[in-house]
């Protein structure tokens, strides 16, 4: 089961990214700061992070520069969960480290796409070189020096 951390303070948020988590199948950790996500990342190591930016303790942005510095931690997939969406908010989060971003109120079919995104490319980068792809090249190889 995907284990997914959801760090925000706010407590309405938190439940409902959690309601809608838990509907998907997902295993769901909650954080209520920066700091204390910090440390839960550590102790159950999630397949990805919910964070919120505006937190208490350390901010998101802290928090995303934190485990992009950490070798054991720099690979876990992100997702921006903010009220930060004027014009430059994205780009800004996107350039501090982070793997995706969705705007408050979170839309429930966004967060699933993102999700789904997110660990489709986490999946893509650790897994060894699909046989069905290896094969297909092995093919063209054959074809290529048959022409010859």
């Amino acid at each position: 089961m995907i284990k997914v951390l959801i760090a925000e303070d706010n407590g309405v948020n938190r439940e409902l990214l959690r309601e809608l988590l838990e509907a998907r199948g997902y295993a769901v950790l909650e954080a209520c700061d920066g700091q204390q996500a910090l440390h839960m990342i550590e102790q159950t190591q999630p397949d990805i992070l919910l964070l919120d930016i505006g937190m208490p303790v350390l901010d998101g942005f802290a928090v995303v520069r934190k485990i992009r510095e950490n070798p054991r931690l720099a690979t876990l997939p992100v997702l921006a969960i903010t009220a930060y969406a004027m014009q430059g908010d994205q780009e800004k989060i996107m350039k501090s480290g982070f793997n995706g971003y969705l705007s408050k109120p979170v839309n429930a079919r966004s967060l699933a796409e993102e999700l789904e995104r997110l660990l489709r490319k986490r999946d893509d980068r650790s897994a060894p070189p699909n046989q069905s792809n290896q094969s297909q090249a092995d093919g063209k190889a054959r074809a290529a020096d048959s022409g010859k």
